[in-house]
């Protein structure tokens, strides 16, 4: 054989083998991960790459071929770019699927819902029941919270904003305080932006006093706004408020689902029908409409 016919044999070998290669590893791109369910749940350490991926596929027998997976990786230049945290692969998902979803840091993402009208110890008690949220605050004091989420001095009671909050695994109850802080802050100055004239609230923060009592007045949204009115009315004439829900969160632990003729007489500061004007902090978190009523009222 001459070496121009050994050369062409060769160069023919070659194609045909690179061909195989080819067709192989896209038949591999286009076939989705074995999966022993619907769904399955993987967490990618931090400073894992796409070796280390590869390697728990197969050894969790998600995946056949560990050495196209990295090939591919880094083909399309993926190799650094995964981002650590914990994944839903799903059925159906592909190789080429899985490191998009990875490297968009497409992490699963767990959810919590504050109430409106809920309180700071029970929204704790919210918090430290999610078991994907990292607990850094356990057993603080308030004081020491608010510190730690950079708001030392304040009192926690009515700062947070009640809605439902989305987050990954391992986030910190810390983040968690943080984000609904500063969503509250944001809902309290906008709605104080834009309140009526004449009310008789010295700062924004009164207002959030007020709307929190109106919050824990009613649960209907077409009474607020003549609530307010009420309590506006009872504030501007040096009145007292006269409101159950203060009387009620005074008495903190001793109330028992009914209040006496002597709950009414004692005095705290939160029983607004032995003090005037506002409590000293909220009594609750109040929603939007409760904030925009105290500073909308009635007429």
């Amino acid at each position: 054989m001459s070496r121009h016919r050994l050369l062409a044999l060769l160069l023919v070998t070659v194609m045909i083998a690179a061909s195989a290669l080819w067709l192989d590893l896209r038949h591999f791109l286009r076939t989705p991960l074995q999966l022993p369910s619907e769904a399955v749940v993987y967490d990618l350490k931090p400073g894992a790459g796409v070796i280390r991926l590869a390697a728990d596929l197969v050894a969790a027998g998600w995946l056949d071929n560990e050495r196209y997976l990295i090939a591919y990786a880094r083909w399309q230049g993926l190799e650094k770019k995964l981002k650590a945290g914990r994944y839903l692969l799903r059925s159906g998902m592909t190789p080429p699927a899985l490191l998009d979803e990875m490297t968009r840091g497409a992490v699963m993402q767990y959810s919590l819902t504050l109430p409106e009208g809920i309180r700071f110890r029970d929204m704790l008690a919210l918090l430290a029941a999610v078991e994907v949220v990292e607990k850094r605050l356990q057993g603080q004091t308030d004081a020491a919270i608010m510190a730690a989420i950079g708001h030392p001095g304040e009192a926690p009671e009515g700062r947070f904003y009640p809605d439902t909050y989305r987050f990954p695994a391992g986030f910190t109850d810390i983040g968690f305080l943080t984000r609904a802080y500063d969503n509250m802050s944001r809902v309290l100055a906008e709605e104080w932006a834009g309140r009526a004239a004449g009310l008789p609230y010295q700062s924004a923060y009164e207002a959030l006093i007020m709307a929190s009592v109106i919050e824990k007045e009613t649960g209907r949204a077409d009474e607020r706004a003549r609530i307010a009115g009420v309590f506006v009315r009872r504030l501007q004439r040096g009145m007292r408020l006269q409101s159950d829900p203060t009387v009620i969160y005074g008495l903190g632990e001793r109330y028992k689902g009914r209040l006496r003729s002597r709950d009414l007489r004692q005095k705290t500061a939160y029983n607004t029908y032995r003090i005037k004007g506002l409590p000293k902090t909220p009594i609750a978190m109040p929603g939007r409409d409760a904030i925009h009523a105290a500073l909308h009222p009635d007429a």
